[in-house]
């Protein structure tokens, strides 16, 4: 092993570096911090939309001692029974329940909450949380559209609370360790950066037959600020993420996460251009509106980023079914949930073959990344703190607006151009349209 390998692994073993990481591993051990819980740092906190990733922020965040889940707010009454007796099996009080988030918000015992209802209802739901006073949990993608994500940027820095987005990879150890090679200069000059996400598992969405909602189903609360439509199953629940009226396909569902860690590790913020192509290729006759199959090529200074996602297929670049590849002069990185490795580039001298840097074997994940992601979100919290959160609203507003670009550029179906100073594209006004969120009557778009 060269010097410069070895010095590099043993200091990213002794200190991970970055801000993704600077807060989740606080100075006293946690097994120690734990027995010292003690009452003023009890927090109250309740789930809006407590279906999916709603359920497992929860319980990830219920491993913490002093952290008390007092309610629970969804539409779908079999969702409410359902956590409730989860939260009694787990020997937890028994939870306030609410199918309109609002009438929780009117405690004022309550500390936090986790917004993880469908995309389009994450902005009205974060501002109602911050401007009563809460801190706030959202997943990701924080917003459905750009605009969004400005109000929610705003209302963030007006009403001064913790805001963590759930784009929890930031908050994983073996990230940190791989920005900081990437950083390091031994990969040398990067020109281009990959990601994808090629997701074997998702299968057609069956074609099924508009009806009545549920028993239990408040479905004109569901649709909130969304168009007004006869419900159908396939857009309900799960579903609703392949739907442009609530979300934006793969590329904010998993292309935030991805999308995040490459940006952040390349210190950039907002692309010179986008271009996108794709389309249902797969699956051209199911029920889904979003494109099983797209192809991305975000332009920075310096670099391009290419995002890939296909449907039905596991057989992503370098044999991995997600991840991020940094591709260097001297090497690529590359890292995914499992871990990360280097592959050398290679040249002859003198008749000798020799790698331009050497290869770094996997370096693999160990750990639950979420629980070390909401643990940063409560120590925010508790140190009233927010500058050392994993990912802040600016932070999570980077990887949401560059998706909604992408996403943008496909529907144009033509090279778009952004504007850093004006925030919108250049001469292009039926994509600047696509930057402005679109409220049903009886909803607006909050002002801050």
């Amino acid at each position: 092993m060269s010097p410069s390998r070895r010095t590099f692994l043993q200091q990213s073993t002794r200190a991970v570096t970055g801000a993704a990481l600077s807060s989740v591993l606080p100075s006293v051990a946690w097994g120690a911090a734990r027995r010292r819980v003690s009452p003023s740092d009890q927090l109250n906190f309740a789930i809006i939309g407590a279906n999916g990733m709603g359920w497992s922020d929860a319980r990830s965040i219920l491993k913490i001692d002093g952290m008390n889940c007092v309610a629970l707010a969804d539409v779908d009454r079999g969702v409410l029974a359902s956590r409730a007796k989860d939260l009694a099996g787990m020997g937890k009080r028994t939870p306030a329940l609410h199918e309109d988030y609002r009438r929780l918000l009117d405690d004022r015992a309550l500390d936090a909450v986790i917004v993880a209802t469908p995309d389009h209802w994450h902005c009205l739901a974060t501002v109602d949380a911050l401007s009563a006073g809460k801190h706030v949990y959202v997943e990701k993608p924080i917003a459905n559209t750009i605009e969004e994500c400005r109000v929610m940027q705003a209302a963030t820095r007006r009403y001064g609370r913790v805001v963590q987005v759930g784009q929890w990879q930031r908050s994983g150890p073996h990230y940190a360790k791989a920005i900081e090679y990437v950083r390091s200069g031994a990969l040398g000059r990067i020109r281009v950066v990959k990601v994808w996400a090629y997701q074997g598992w998702m299968k057609p969405v069956a074609v099924r037959a508009d009806g009545a909602a549920p028993d239990g189903v408040n479905y004109d609360r569901w649709l909130g600020p969304a168009p007004l439509r006869p419900f159908n199953p396939n857009r309900f629940h799960f579903n609703f993420r392949w739907f442009w009226d609530y979300a934006g396909g793969l590329m904010t569902d998993w292309g935030v996460h991805e999308l995040d860690i490459a940006l952040y590790a390349m210190n950039a913020t907002a692309p010179k251009s986008v271009v996108a192509t794709g389309g249902k290729f797969a699956y051209p006759d199911d029920a889904s509106e979003t494109p099983d199959t797209l192809q991305t090529v975000f332009e920075y200074d310096g670099f391009t980023m290419l995002w890939e996602h296909a449907t039905g297929i596991d057989g992503g670049p370098y044999g991995r079914t997600e991840g991020i590849a940094f591709i260097g002069n001297n090497g690529t990185l590359v890292v995914n949930r499992g871990g990360w490795e280097v592959l050398p580039e290679w040249v002859t001298e003198g008749g000798t073959r020799k790698a331009k840097v050497e290869a770094v074997p996997l370096q693999a994940n160990r750990g639950d990344i979420l629980d070390l992601h909401t643990r940063n979100f409560v120590e925010a919290i508790r140190r009233n703190d927010p500058s050392i959160l994993a990912c802040g609203i600016d932070t999570g507003s980077v990887a949401a607006i560059n998706a909604q670009m992408g996403n943008i550029a496909f529907k144009t179906g033509r090279k778009v151009h952004w504007d850093p100073s004006a925030h919108q594209f250049r001469d292009d006004a039926s994509a600047n349209a696509l930057i402005q969120a679109r409220y049903r009557e009886g909803y607006a778009l909050p002002k801050v």
